[in-house]
């Protein structure tokens, strides 16, 4: 579905991201892990084209076998091509209520019926939501604007979703329904990229996983694999 070929990312001088190479299979659940800094939200941006100074092939294939290089371009593009992103800090729009900020991702579409329907899912994916549907998005815990920011990405009705940081800052017990929810989209179909500080919540539930250090790719391997890797145990599982 995604392959990424020598991906770099600059920011100004600052070379962020450094040669990455990484593919995705349709169906899975991918995930990048690595400290603050690594580059882990530098490659998801750049897959999103959110990122001007990058350069390296991204190649997307979509459903029906068409296969698009998306290095250069826009977001929109993106998401009518079918990927979408939940960005780190949930950037939901806090003077919309929770109904409109769902309906501005699903600003390329304009299929009443179905972009209905596709809220109904989130309702259901999210059932806190739908008894917040008239608040406004700002009056929200930083968990349901967690819920709020994946629930809008759905709304464009992507076959790869990208979510950027899901559980930071999160309490435990949200954690764990977000990355149960996490499972139940890939169940239902959809493809993950997954960039996580929390290391073991993320790769209990990959099907494969990538380390990032400082821009580099250091180790891969199933999700399984790398929660018994001990250079993994040491640095991000708390040596458990």
């Amino acid at each position: 579905m995604l392959e990424i070929r020598d991906l770099n990312v600059w920011y100004g001088g600052i070379h962020a991201v450094h040669g990455v190479n990484l593919s995705i299979r349709r169906g899975e659940i991918v995930t990048l892990i690595g400290a603050n800094g690594a580059g882990k939200s530098s490659t998801i941006r750049a897959i999103a084209g959110l990122v001007k100074g990058c350069k390296g092939s991204i190649e997307y294939t979509d459903a029906g076998g068409k296969t698009v290089q998306l290095a250069g371009k826009q977001p929109e593009v993106m998401v009518k091509l079918g990927i979408a992103l939940s960005p780190e800090g949930r950037r939901i729009l806090p003077h919309l209520t929770v109904e409109e900020n769902l309906l501005l991702g699903a600003y390329t579409r304009s299929d009443k019926k179905e972009i209905a329907e596709n809220m109904e899912y989130g309702y259901s994916l999210f059932p806190r939501l739908r008894e917040r549907r008239a608040q406004k998005g700002g009056t929200l815990s930083g968990g349901e604007q967690q819920m709020l920011a994946v629930a809008r990405a759905m709304m464009s009705r992507p076959d790869l979703l990208m979510l950027d940081e899901p559980s930071l800052g999160l309490a435990p017990i949200l954690v764990e329904e977000v990355f149960r929810i996490i499972q139940t989209i890939n169940r239902e179909g959809r493809t993950i990229l997954l960039v996580e500080q929390n290391a073991f919540a993320a790769l209990r539930i990959a099907h494969k996983a990538y380390v990032l250090e400082t821009g580099d790719i250091t180790l891969e391997g199933t999700g399984a694999e790398l929660l018994e890797n001990p250079k993994v145990k040491e640095a991000y599982l708390g040596g458990a």
